[in-house]
């Protein structure tokens, strides 16, 4: 089956959905008999080295990577690259061009902001060639409301990955 490439972008805060909804389109993809690669980054080992996995324990096979220039060399195996974590990936935006012109299904899943509501770039340059783009909301924790943005509950300021749970909120 021939498909056109294209660009999906699933945004928003942490605990809003965007790996879910990630593998939920990679599922249909794949119920199309569609070849499909995701690519998880490298150090997020949360519940698994080689798969990815969302808050609520769904997996699905992913291949880690640093860079995305590692998925290069597969390409033309699949019809359809998953991205979760894209804020992580400093040649997100020169990749995910390359694959949807060589006519792959490119969909990144990423933070568009940090705890401080600074934009991580290479997520925001996407927004202009992407065919799609889904901004979510989590739910705050405290009073039920929608968020929009991460908040960090703890003085520290570095940008880094700590592990979350069902009972409290992870940060970058």
């Amino acid at each position: 089956m021939k498909i056109e490439g294209s660009l999906q972008l699933i945004i928003g805060p942490m605990f809003s959905g965007k790996s879910t909804e990630l593998i939920r389109r990679i599922h249909r993809y794949q119920h199309a008999k569609l070849d499909c690669l995701v690519v998880k980054y490298l150090f997020d080992t949360r519940h698994s080295e080689e798969m990815l996995s969302t808050h609520d324990k769904v997996f699905v096979e992913a291949m880690p990577v640093q860079a995305l220039a590692e998925v290069r060399p597969f390409l033309k195996e699949y019809d359809v690259i998953g991205i979760d974590e894209g804020q992580f990936y400093p040649d997100l935006v020169e990749f995910c061009q390359e694959a949807a012109n060589l006519g792959k299904v490119v969909v990144v899943a990423a933070l568009d902001a940090t705890f401080e509501r600074k934009a991580f770039d290479n997520v925001i340059e996407l927004i202009p060639t992407a065919e799609k783009v889904i901004k979510l909301n989590a739910i705050c924790s405290s009073c039920g409301q929608d968020a929009a943005f991460t908040r960090r509950l703890v003085a520290d300021k570095t940008l880094e990955v700590r592990t979350a749970t069902t009972t409290s909120t992870t940060f970058l």
